[in-house]
């Protein structure tokens, strides 16, 4: 959700999802999202239900701060809670300002649906809309191929630094190697011309 002048929130759908403000109702199956060895396989470890709702938590409130952030992400039709998707301000820059993250986290259950694709055009148009940025970043694990193939079907390119090692990782931490993608305003606005 983006925050209006008027501090309302404002939903945002694509043709089966809604980008939305988390929900107590989010928690649980957020969750069993975090503890799915599958979905958490590019990051360092699973999450307890504590952590799980502390970062649902954070993530609300940056949402209400910066009028962005990684929204809840459910199924229209269903409004089932699937994951998040969103931008993201993150607690580290790679010389880039603003340095302004998308990213995503879905049940594993909703891979290979496009979901991921999909709400995070949305969330591009959003950035480069609604919030101006000139250019949006993505980042993962050298390893994290599905991801990498989400922001190649966003239009994102390697950016420099193509690969860094997380700052909040030990440098021999075997997740700690990373690449940067990028796409900037005008790309996107390319690629999206009617």
């Amino acid at each position: 959700m983006i925050l209006n002048e008027e501090r309302v929130l404002v939903m945002y759908s694509t043709a089966r999802l809604t980008l939305r403000a988390w929900q107590a109702s989010d928690l649980a199956p957020f969750a069993a999202l975090n503890q799915d060895p599958d979905v958490m396989r590019y990051f360092p470890s699973v999450l307890s239900r504590a952590q799980s709702d502390a970062m649902a938590a954070h993530i609300q409130s940056k949402l209400a701060d910066n009028g962005f952030g990684f929204w809840a992400v459910e199924l229209t039709e269903t409004r089932e809670f699937i994951g998040f998707v969103g931008l993201n301000r993150p607690s580290f820059d790679l010389g880039h300002q603003p340095f302004v993250e998308i990213g995503w986290r879905l049940a594993s259950p909703h891979w290979g649906k496009g979901y991921a694709t999909e709400a995070a055009q949305k969330a591009l148009a959003i950035g480069f809309e609604d919030v101006e940025l000139p250019a949006i970043y993505a980042f993962t694990t050298e390893n994290n191929l599905p991801s990498q193939a989400v922001m190649k079907k966003l239009g994102m390119t390697p950016a420099a630094p193509f690969t860094f090692s997380h700052p909040h990782l030990a440098a021999d931490h075997p997740l700690a190697k990373h690449v940067l993608y990028a796409i900037s305003k005008p790309s996107w606005q390319a690629d999206h011309a009617d």
